[in-house]
């Protein structure tokens, strides 16, 4: 097998993402440190919460939206869950899975934080940008989350961490 090594360009691009990337991780972990005591997937769990219906998500479909295990899931939902900013339910068609569910000071917390984790990403990334690159960006990282997720989402259970382990029910029977 021969080595496809990257060309000049491409070298160039991969090192400036990866510069880019750590860089814009640590902002964002930093404020949201300092302005809720939390790191970034705290946050995104928080956030992800508040955005599903009744504020609830089973824990597979919260898993699969932050792109992450399981297991990494269950270990921050644990430390929210100690802080009094989510709970877990029984999953009533599933007995396999659970709910996490963001708890009233869960969304206050973050409500209080939001403003400036917005701030952060704007000032951080966007604007940065000129509103045609904020559309290139989509695109490209579109197209890089597609492709590795293989075609149309279905990615072997090996390729994505959120299907790791995860149950085969989707949802409530209908």
């Amino acid at each position: 097998m021969t080595t496809r090594w990257l060309s000049p360009e491409e070298q160039r691009a991969w090192r400036a993402y990866i510069a880019a990337t750590h860089l814009l991780e640590d902002a964002i972990d930093r404020q949201l440190q300092q302005d809720a005591g939390m790191p970034h997937l705290f946050y995104s769990v928080l956030a992800n919460l508040s955005e599903a219906p009744d504020r609830r998500l089973r824990m597979t479909d919260l898993a699969e939206k932050l792109k992450i295990t399981r297991s990494r899931l269950t270990y921050a939902v644990t430390r929210l869950e100690r802080d009094g900013l989510v709970r877990r339910e029984d999953c009533r068609w599933d007995k396999r899975s659970s709910i996490a569910v963001l708890t009233d000071e869960g969304m206050a917390v973050l409500e209080r934080t939001a403003p400036g984790h917005v701030e952060t990403v704007r000032s951080t990334l966007f604007d940065r940008l000129t509103p045609e690159q904020v559309g290139q960006l989509e695109e490209i990282f579109t197209g890089v989350a597609r492709g590795l997720q293989g075609e149309e989402g279905r990615a072997s259970v090996e390729e994505v961490p959120w299907r790791r382990r995860s149950s085969p029910c989707s949802g409530p029977p209908e």
